[in-house]
């Protein structure tokens, strides 16, 4: 498989051949290998499938629990770096002060709590 195109050929169960358009492809140095996602450009679902290739360009099924997790990780942070090159409001929003805030609260009422068992 030629990473550097935008699509790759699938063969589907029936034998049939599906061109799917590929997100990207990354490497993991934990599992040693290299990593597709990709979606079914047909699919209006939107439903994105991951598969690892070998070096000849063969596509494998993940089975390990934990590399799915790595996938997922991967995955995230590409969604939330791809908004965020497209959109700047969305990462102005992202700011900090809003979950300082948030701690602030929560610290408060814990020394409201804490007041409170102290005159019980």
């Amino acid at each position: 498989m030629n990473t550097d195109e935008k699509t790759i050929i699938v063969i589907n169960d029936d034998g049939t051949e599906q061109a799917m358009d590929i997100l990207f492809t990354f490497e993991d140095d934990t599992f040693k290998k290299s990593y597709v996602l990709y979606i079914n450009p047909e699919d209006e679902s939107g439903e994105v499938f991951v598969s690892s290739y070998t070096p000849e360009g063969e596509l494998e099924s993940i089975t390990d629990e934990k590399e799915w997790e790595m996938i997922e990780e991967v995955f995230n942070a590409f969604i939330i770096k791809h908004e965020e090159g497209h959109d700047h409001d969305h990462d102005h929003d992202h700011d900090h002060d809003h979950d300082h805030d948030h701690d602030h609260d929560h610290h408060h009422d814990h020394d409201h709590d804490h007041d409170h068992s102290h005159e019980h």
